[in-house]
């Protein structure tokens, strides 16, 4: 057995715009996880209607010291390019993005996402995780697939499609997300 096997793995889980700890698959997921024994934190974001990347990274720094190599990340819509700005700076064992975006989407929540899209240091966030797991729909009302196909690309991965998922959230029936915690568990 590996040593980093030795060391508990923690999961953060990552909401998007207007979203919470309690929304879509991340109480099913938490709960899942931690039946295996794994810490799961799934952030509550301030201002989460009205997000600024520079207010979600320092609420973020209170979890500075659980967030290590072994640790994994789940980012969900606008939680993604929040992950991208923390993995230009900090090493984590595996990134999982769902409906997930790194250029602004012309969708009506552009203007309240412009902040967290910026030039990202792809070959920095490349160097910071040994895999990127990169989830999309063929049908998602907000996220196009050319946005999932952009991330994946720029993080070295290929887009796993979920055919009719939507944009995973519980309007398209996610309140679970076998899928996802199967390849994770692949990782603890």
């Amino acid at each position: 057995m590996s040593a980093h096997k030795l060391k508990m793995t923690t999961v953060f889980v990552i909401h998007g715009i207007s979203g919470s700890s309690q929304e879509n698959w991340f109480p099913w997921l938490k709960e899942r996880l931690e039946s295996f024994g794994v810490k799961v934190i799934v952030l509550n974001f301030p201002d989460a209607d009205n997000p600024k990347l520079g207010e979600w990274l320092d609420y973020f720094k209170q979890y500075a010291s659980e967030l290590d190599e072994d640790s994994i990340v789940i980012g969900h819509s606008l939680g993604v390019p929040f992950l991208l700005s923390v993995l230009e700076k900090q090493k984590v064992k595996a990134a999982f993005f769902v409906a997930g975006f790194c250029s602004l989407p012309d969708n009506g929540f552009k203007d309240k996402m412009k902040t967290f899209v910026k030039p990202f240091n792809w070959q920095k966030i490349k160097d910071n995780s040994e895999d990127f797991f990169v989830y999309h729909s063929d049908n998602d009302p907000y996220l196009p697939l050319s946005l999932g196909r952009e991330l994946a690309e720029k993080v070295g991965s290929k887009v796993i499609l979920v055919k009719g998922a939507g944009h995973f959230n519980i309007a398209a029936g996610y309140d679970k997300f076998e899928l996802l915690l199967k390849k994770i568990k692949e990782w603890l």
